[in-house]
C-alpha cells in the first residue's frame, strides 16, 4: 500500500527539536535573550524573589525538626515554644507565597514582553523576506518558527530559567546544610542517592522518548483523519470507505502499541520509586537513628536531613528535566535566530509609511533578458527576451503552460533579479530604483484572488489603507461590484470568510479590481484574470478590467484569446522565448503561427 503524507517522522522531530548543548551552541542561545535586555530590572527584581522564595523555603525543614525536638522536650536555642515555631512555620510559607507571587509576576512581564517583541520581528522579517526564500520551505515549517519555536523559548524565560536558578539554590544550599547538620550522615546519603537519582534519570528519559512517540503516532492518526474528512467526496467517489477505515486502524494500532510499552515503563517506573527510592531514604533514616541513638545528632536534626534530603533529591531529578528542556530552547533559539539574520528585500520603510511614493510614467523595456530560478540554476526559464510598452499601452503575453509568462511578471515586480540583461521603468533599471517605489506604481489582479478574512470594505482598502470611505465606495461602483456587495445584509461590512470562500469567484475577482482601481497603479498586471469564469462574471470582470484598464500601461496574462484583442500588441512565448509579435490581425492571418494554432484550437473547443 503507497503511503500517503510528508513530513518529519517522530524521530526526525525528536532531533530537530533537541539541540545537544556545547559551547557553540549555548553561545548563540543567549543571543535570544538580547530581548530580555529591555527589562533587565525587572528581570532582576524577579531573580531577586526568586532567591529569596528559594532561601526562605529552605527554612522549613529546619523549623520542622526544632517543632519535633520541642515536642520531645529537648528544645535548641531560641526556638523552645511549640506555637513559636508552629508560627514560624506558618511565617515560612506566608513568605513563600508572597515571594513566589512577585516571582512568578515579574518573571511574566519580562517574557511576555521579550516573546511579544520576538514575534513581532519575525513577523515583520516575514513579510519582507524575498519570494526565493519561501520557494525552498514549506509553509508549515516556516509558520512554527512563530508558534511553537517561540512557544518553547517563552517556556525558557518564564519557567524553565527561573527552575534552573530555583533548583541550584536548593541544591547548593541544601548540601551545605546536610554536611553541616552531619558530616557522617551526608556522606552516607551522597554515596547512596546519586545511584538511585541516575536510575530515575534513565527510566524518565525512556518514558519521555515512548511519551512523545506516542503524539507523533497519534499525530499521524489526526493527518489521517484531516486528509479524509477534507477529500470525503473523493473518498466516496472511489468507494475507498473501507480503505480508509483499515489505513487508520493500522496508524491507530501503532500509537495503541507504543503507548502500552510506555504503560509499561511507567509501571516499572512507580515500582522503582517505591522500592527504590523510598529504601534509599529508609536505609539514610535507619543509618540516621543509630547516629541518634548514640548521641551524635538529636531526632529534629534527622527529621530536618531527611528533608533536605528529598529536597535535594527532587532538585537533581529536576535538573534533569531542565536540561532536556533547554537542549529544546536552544534548537528553537537557532532556528528563530536563522530566520532573523535572513536579508531582506531592500524596501525603504520610511517612503512607505508616508505614502509618498512617487509616481512613474509606465514605459517598460525588456533588454536581453535571461533568468534562471535561483533553486534551479542550470534551468534556463527565459532567454533573450526584449520588447518595449510606452505609457498607457495595452500588452499581451500568450503561450502555453510553463513558457514564461508569469516569470516576465515576476522579474518586473523584483520577486527575483534577473540572471542576465536588463529591465527599465521610464528608462531606470529596476534594480537601481527603490523596492518600495517600483511595487507601488505596479497593481496585479492575478487569477485566483485569496482575499483576507475580514470584512469587503478591509480588503477594497488594502489598496491604498488611508483612502475615505467615499473612495472606496466608488471603487467598488467602477470595479462592478458596489451592486452586488449592497446586495448582502451587512453592505461593505460583510465577512468575506477565509480566503475570501464567502464570495464567488466573480464577486472576489471584482473586488480585486476594486482594490487595484483605489491603488491607482501606473502599471497594471491581469494575469489571467478572467480565465476561469463563467459567461456573466467574465463579462462584469471584463468591465471593471476595461474601466481599470483606462490610462495605465497594462500587461495581461490570458488563455483565453478573445479576450485580448483589443491590446495594441501580442507576445507570443514558447520555452522562455519571444517567438511572435504583433496585433491580434496581424499573428492571425500567420497559418504557420502559434498564435495561429493557439486561436483555432480554441475556436475548435469552444
Amino acid at each position: 500500500m503507497a503511503k500517503r503524507g510528508f513530513g518529519f517522522s517522530g524521530g526526525e522531530k525528536e532531533k530537530e527539536g533537541r539541540k545537544k548543548i556545547s559551547k557553540e551552541s549555548f553561545r548563540r542561545g543567549l543571543q535570544i535573550f538580547s530581548y530580555v535586555l529591555p527589562y533587565k530590572y525587572k528581570f532582576i527584581v524577579g531573580l531577586a524573589f526568586l532567591v529569596l522564595s528559594s532561601l526562605t523555603f529552605m527554612a522549613f525543614p529546619y523549623l520542622v525538626g526544632e517543632l519535633f525536638n520541642s515536642s520531645t522536650g529537648s528544645p535548641d536555642g531560641l526556638l523552645q515554644d511549640i506555637n513559636m515555631i508552629a508560627m514560624g512555620l506558618f511565617g515560612v510559607i506566608l513568605l513563600q507565597g508572597i515571594f513566589s507571587f512577585f516571582r512568578v509576576y515579574f518573571f511574566a512581564q519580562v517574557s511576555e514582553n521579550a516573546v511579544a517583541d520576538i514575534r513581532r520581528d519575525l513577523y515583520s522579517k516575514f513579510v519582507q523576506l524575498p519570494i526565493s526564500f519561501y520557494e525552498k520551505r514549506r509553509v508549515g515549517e516556516v509558520t512554527s518558527r512563530i508558534t511553537t519555536d517561540v512557544a518553547q523559548v517563552q517556556d525558557a524565560m518564564s519557567i524553565t530559567l527561573a527552575e534552573l536558578f530555583r533548583q541550584t539554590t536548593t541544591l547548593i544550599v541544601g548540601v551545605g546544610i546536610i554536611m553541616w547538620t552531619s558530616i557522617k550522615l551526608s556522606l552516607f546519603m551522597l554515596a547512596t542517592f546519586p545511584v538511585l537519582v541516575a536510575l530515575a534519570l534513565v527510566f524518565g528519559r525512556r518514558i519521555k522518548t515512548l511519551s512523545k512517540k506516542t503524539q507523533d503516532e497519534l499525530a499521524n492518526t489526526n493527518v489521517i483523519v484531516e486528509e479524509t474528512l477534507q477529500a470525503i467526496n473523493t473518498v466516496k467517489a472511489f468507494t475507498n470507505e473501507m480503505f480508509e477505515v483499515a489505513r487508520y486502524r493500522t496508524t491507530l494500532g501503532r500509537a495503541v502499541k507504543t503507548a502500552l510499552s510506555a504503560a509499561y515503563y511507567r509501571g516499572a517506573f512507580i515500582t522503582f520509586i517505591i522500592i527504590g527510592l523510598f529504601g534509599g531514604i529508609i536505609l539514610v533514616i535507619w543509618y540516621g537513628a543509630t547516629l541518634v541513638a548514640n548521641g551524635d545528632i538529636d531526632g529534629g536534626s534527622l527529621i530536618s536531613f531527611v528533608l533536605y534530603t528529598v529536597f535535594i533529591g527532587a532538585s537533581v531529578g529536576g535538573l534533569g528535566e531542565i536540561y532536556g528542556k533547554v537542549q529544546s530552547a536552544l534548537g528553537a533559539t537557532e532556528r528563530i535566530l536563522e530566520i532573523l539574520q535572513e536579508q531582506e528585500e531592500p524596501t525603504d520603510k520610511g517612503v512607505k509609511a508616508l505614502r509618498e511614493i512617487p509616481r512613474v510614467n509606465g514605459d517598460i523595456a525588456y533588454q536581453h533578458v535571461a533568468f534562471s530560478y535561483p533553486t534551479r540554476p542550470d534551468l534556463q526559464v527565459l532567454s533573450n527576451i526584449n520588447f518595449s510598452v510606452r505609457a498607457g499601452e495595452k500588452i499581451a503575453l500568450v503561450g502555453p503552460s510553463g513558457a514564461g509568462k508569469s516569470t516576465i511578471i515576476q522579474l518586473l515586480m523584483r520577486y527575483y533579479d534577473v540572471s542576465g540583461g536588463s529591465i527599465t521603468v521610464d528608462g531606470r533599471d529596476i534594480r537601481d530604483m527603490n523596492m518600495t517605489m517600483l511595487r507601488g506604481n505596479i497593481g496585479v489582479v492575478p487569477q485566483e484572488v485569496l482575499l483576507f478574512g475580514g470584512t469587503i470594505r478591509e480588503n477594497i482598502a488594502y489598496g491604498r489603507p488611508e483612502a475615505t470611505e467615499a473612495e472606496v465606495t466608488e471603487a467598488a461602483r467602477k470595479a462592478n461590484a458596489y451592486d452586488f456587495i449592497m446586495s448582502f445584509p451587512e453592505g461593505m461590512d460583510t465577512l468575506v470568510g477565509e480566503r475570501g470562500i464567502k464570495l464567488s469567484g466573480g464577486q472576489r475577482q471584482r473586488v480585486a479590481i476594486a482594490r487595484a482601481i483605489l491603488k491607482n497603479p501606473a502599471i497594471l498586471i491581469l494575469d489571467e484574470a478572467t480565465s476561469a469564469l463563467d459567461s456573466e462574471s467574465e463579462h462584469l470582470v471584463q468591465q471593471a478590467m476595461d474601466e481599470l484598464m483606462k490610462g495605465r500601461t497594462t500587461i495581461v496574462i490570458a488563455h483565453r484569446l478573445a479576450t485580448i484583442r483589443k491590446v495594441d500588441k501580442i507576445l507570443v512565448i514558447e520555452n522562455g522565448e519571444i517567438v511572435e509579435e504583433g496585433s491580434h490581425e496581424e499573428l492571425s492571418h500567420n497559418p504557420e503561427g502559434m498564435y495561429a494554432n493557439l486561436l483555432k484550437l480554441q475556436f475548435e473547443l469552444s
